[in-house]
């Protein structure tokens, strides 16, 4: 099992049995790169042993706070920060941690194993619950290997991997393995079983901010942000940053040259030589504007020998095309820096994607008849062929007007599906057609829609994308991506403190008429050339239709019409 996770940490190892718990760990080092700070790290005068993979942002303010109470380091590690943390407040810590992380922490004295994971899910955590005990790691790869896990696929993974091209939190694509989810702790001792949330999303979307003024806000937002990306360049290797040519990295790549970063910042693109996918020229001007060190790196179809690669890295099945780029974009950032800053998390926490104006558009227009918008879907259908344009208008037209009939919770949720109703059924072998069909991806949406009833139904919309496509699709991706080339990526707009300082937003601020990520714009405009705030949203894909329909023909037809498969 440790040594799937090799590529999560090259640089160092280890093994220990504590009792009936054995802990392995593999290490990305980070900070404080010296040997006694690798793990599994043990606390002996209290008993407990952990294994950590991520980084805690404020590990030097809770050090000091810790020492005051007494407690003694023999490292400058986050990692023994978080141990003392545990000791000393047990699972009350996860409340004042800053960063990204999944851990377990091993109690020899209670014989309690606690397991958590950070509040939006940024590192991941699978583990198989039996009568005989328990078993987790980082990756589905390595808890294959594990006798309590037996390889037989879930139905309800299934489900919704054709509905959205990604397997949700609540389920896995092997039966019998969980995920622990995002703002989640479990404690597993010999007597009992507990799982819980620590964290409440919801309320901030509930208890809405009153501001002196929309100035005011800005003046927050930008301090916010400026903390965000500092904590996020404590690093004792190279670090750079992600930088696609639109606002929300340039957002995060601004902050670290506010912050008056000694050496020069260096920044990371992947272009491709099809019109309209590659931002690569964008990037450039983004960096130029900023004064910043700019690599581009350009992808085309004869990468068919690397998806194989893909795939394993992904361990579910996972249909997000952006993968591909973000592969290469990890894999050629680390040939020169060890961590890079990312602008993940600005579209789901202040509003960026098209789809909430789609929503917007479908309160507004929910008196038009639902036989009206299907005839304009089929009049569609007829007149304007598919294109292989980057999520093309007629694309676009085509979702709204499929869904438009529907409530505003199902219709949120269609914008994203890729297979429903007829085209679902027909990719089912018969064998497996009731079971999988049985089980409704929208169920796991609807639960998330309940826990903000009552909010505007924008603010619905935004957190039900942060807790199922922010976390089991894009994060995913970011997680598997660069790790598989042992790259760790930081996400300062994902910080807790900012995506609540969203959540209490207006909505009006956020979503204005149809201009979207309104606020964040108003406040980068502040910082950043209007050329970079005002280019039209791009989106991170690769050109697969192109590729499907020439470099990557021959493989598409060998594995999809009874070729032999990828090994």
């Amino acid at each position: 099992m440790s040594r799937a996770l090799a590529h999560r940490g090259p640089d160092a190892d280890g093994l220990a049995r504590r009792g009936p718990a054995v802990l392995a760990h593999r290490r990305l080092s980070i900070i404080d790169t010296g040997s006694a700070a690798n793990q599994p790290m043990d606390l002996p005068e209290a008993g407990l042993t952990i294994v950590f993979n991520g980084e805690i942002y404020n590990f030097a303010v809770l050090r000091t706070v810790l020492e005051g109470r007494g407690h003694h380091f023999q490292t400058h590690s986050d990692t023994e920060v978080l141990l003392h943390a545990f000791a000393e407040w047990g699972t009350g810590c996860l409340e004042r941690l800053v960063g990204m992380f999944a851990f377990a922490v091993w109690d020899q004295r209670r014989r309690v194993l606690t397991l958590a994971r950070d509040r939006l899910g940024k590192k991941p955590l699978f583990f198989a619950l039996r009568g005989e005990g328990i078993a987790f790691a980082s990756e589905l790869k390595a808890l294959r290997l594990h006798p309590f896990v037996d390889g037989s696929i879930s139905s309800r993974a299934v489900s919704q991997f054709l509905s959205l091209g990604y397997v949700l939190g609540d389920a896995c694509i092997l039966d019998g393995v969980e995920k622990l989810g995002p703002g989640e702790v479990l404690e597993v001792g010999e007597a009992h079983v507990e799982r819980r949330s620590y964290w409440n999303l919801a309320a901030h979307f509930q208890a809405k901010r009153r501001f002196t003024s929309r100035d005011a806000a800005m003046d927050e937002l930008g301090e916010l942000i400026d903390t965000a990306v500092r904590d996020r360049m404590v690093s004792d290797v190279p670090l750079g940053a992600f930088l696609s040519g639109g606002l929300d990295s340039a957002m995060a790549v601004e902050a670290m040259a506010r912050s008056g970063r000694l050496g020069g910042i260096e920044t990371f693109t992947i272009g491709f030589s099809e019109r309209g996918y590659s931002e690569a020229a964008e990037a450039r001007i983004s960096a130029d504007a900023l004064g910043v060190r700019n690599h581009a790196h350009h992808v085309d179809a004869a990468m068919a020998g690397i998806l194989p690669a893909m795939v394993h890295a992904a361990d579910e099945p996972f249909a997000d095309t952006s993968m591909i780029p973000l592969w290469f974009l990890s894999e050629f950032a680390r040939r020169h820096v060890t961590v890079c800053l990312s602008g993940d998390g600005g579209d789901e926490a202040f509003g960026g994607y098209v789809t909430y104006a789609a929503d917007r558009i479908h309160q507004m227009t929910r008196w038009i008849p639902g036989w009206a918008a299907a005839s304009g879907g089929r009049i569609l259908d007829a007149v304007v062929p598919a294109t292989h344009a980057k999520v093309g208008w007629d694309y676009k037209a085509r979702q709204f007007l499929a869904g438009h009939p529907l409530p505003f919770p199902q219709a949120h949720y269609s914008w994203r599906t890729l297979f429903e109703g007829d085209a679902k059924t027909a990719l089912l072998h018969p064998d497996r057609r009731a079971a999988v069909l049985a089980c409704r991806p929208f169920d796991s949406f609807a639960r998330h829609f309940q826990a903000v009833e009552g909010c505007h139904y924008l603010d619905q919309a935004m957190y039900v994308d942060i807790k199922t496509w922010l976390a089991d699709d894009i994060l995913v991706k970011v997680d598997r991506m660069t790790m598989a080339h042992s790259l760790e990526a930081r996400a300062p707009l994902l910080d807790h403190r900012v995506v609540e300082f969203a959540a209490a937003l207006p909505v009006d601020w956020k979503l204005r008429g149809l201009t979207t990520k309104y606020i964040l714009k108003e406040a980068a405009r502040r910082r950043l050339p209007a050329r970079v705030i005002d280019r039209r949203k791009a989106g991170f894909n690769a050109p697969v239709a192109h590729w499907l329909n020439g470099g990557l023909a021959e493989l598409a037809r060998g594995v999809t019409l009874g070729g032999p498969l990828l090994e």
